[in-house]
């Protein structure tokens, strides 16, 4: 069982939703982004979304554009972010650690290389998002192998037969994204979110994490109702950007305690 598989097991157990929330790498400062992966834990995060800063990312907002611009100003990259992880599990040995970004710095660096180094650094999966499943199924099978979880996504827009593919493959969690959109957009419909998340269990046992447009605790009670673990990564992104440097690691740990809380309370 893979750490991110025993850390759902757990909380299927206990009754408990999981929180998986998302920063940026190097954003806003490289610096600080080891003080703030510690900081999710002590918040309450189960499992921790890594974002690898890319040039040109398809399906984020503005908000998490823009910290992909700050963060590869910084100098951030694909090696720098694995570093991270690695130095991270210096003192952290069991969050589980998602690499989410995309196809072309994994490319250039080489796959087996990527899934070699980020196995070897403590990471747990990866999610990328211009990866279907029917185009990677090398690189899939490379992290399996690695025992790192390659993760997918489905959107509201997903085919039967999309669905049906990502069943056979998903493994750690399958990441539904709640709304036809990008990242940050507001427009949440939980009524359509539960609707949809009984065809992804008819097709596979693997949890289900709900992404885009969650970005407080109401919203985040009302998607745990139906799903297994909210994914919050804009409005993470947006209160880092906002906060002043000083301020960021109390200011995080604090929001996301606070959605710990009323998920814990709701079950």
């Amino acid at each position: 069982m893979s750490t991110i598989a025993q850390v759902f097991s757990e909380l299927k157990a206990q009754g408990r939703k999981g929180l998986v929330p998302f920063i940026t790498a190097g954003d806003p400062d490289p610096s600080q982004t080891l003080d703030l992966m510690h900081a999710l834990v002590r918040g309450g995060a189960d499992v921790i979304e890594l974002g690898v800063p890319f040039s040109d990312p398809m399906a984020d907002g503005p908000v998490i554009q823009r910290a992909s611009e700050r963060a590869l100003s910084h100098g951030m990259t694909l090696k720098h972010c694995i570093e991270l992880v690695k130095e991270f599990r210096q003192t952290n040995s069991t969050t589980p650690i998602v690499l989410m970004g995309y196809a072309n710095p994994i490319e250039h660096m080489g796959t087996e290389t990527f899934v070699r180094t980020a196995k070897e650094a403590g990471v747990d999966g990866v999610l990328v998002v211009d990866y279907p499943p029917e185009e990677c199924e090398d690189f899939a099978k490379q992290c399996r192998a690695a025992g790192i979880d390659p993760i997918f996504l489905l959107a509201p827009t997903s085919s039967q037969e999309r669905i049906n593919q990502v069943g056979k493959v998903a493994a750690g969690y399958i990441y539904y994204v709640s709304l036809k959109g990008v990242t940050g957009a507001a427009n949440l419909d939980t009524q359509a979110v539960a609707g949809i998340i009984p065809q992804i269990r008819a097709v596979s046992q693997v949890p289900i994490a709900v992404g885009f447009g969650i970005r407080d605790a109401q919203s985040a009670v009302a998607i745990g109702q139906t799903a297994d673990a909210v994914v919050i990564g804009s409005r993470i992104v947006q209160l880092l950007e906002e906060t002043p440097a000083a301020q960021r690691v109390q200011s995080l740990e604090k929001f996301l305690k606070d959605i710990r809380e009323a998920l814990d309370q709701s079950k």
